[in-house]
């Protein structure tokens, strides 16, 4: 796996797949925030896939896709209230890891 860590609380990933759940676990992480919406590419693992896998695992997961229009100051705010309610460390994945990253920049600076 390509992890990039961001903070001591947040790092980011290329897409991640269900069977990387362990591993993931396993390096400490204790949440999952997936920034990619359902459907951007042929063969991409679906959300709920990944959810249920996350979820069995003991991992708490959260959705907040950033599609084609960039940030929305939805998804932003969605970010926020995910990031909140996430035990820490996060992992956080879209397509190649730097929406993940933007999206979390742009949280914190909301978050002031």
């Amino acid at each position: 796996m390509n992890i990039r860590t961001i903070d001591e609380f947040y790092a980011v990933s290329p897409q991640i797949t269900p069977d990387q759940i362990a591993e993931i676990k396993a390096a400490g992480f204790k949440s999952i925030v997936c920034n990619r919406p359902d459907g951007e590419e042929p063969g991409q693992p679906g959300f709920d896939e990944i959810r249920k896998a996350a979820e069995d695992a003991g991992l708490y997961f959260a959705h907040v896709p950033v599609g084609g229009m960039g940030l929305t100051p939805d998804a932003v705010t969605g970010m926020v209230d995910a990031l909140d309610d996430m035990e820490k460390p996060v992992l956080a994945y879209c397509r190649s890891g730097a929406r993940s990253m933007r999206i979390y920049e742009e949280a914190r600076r909301l978050r002031g």
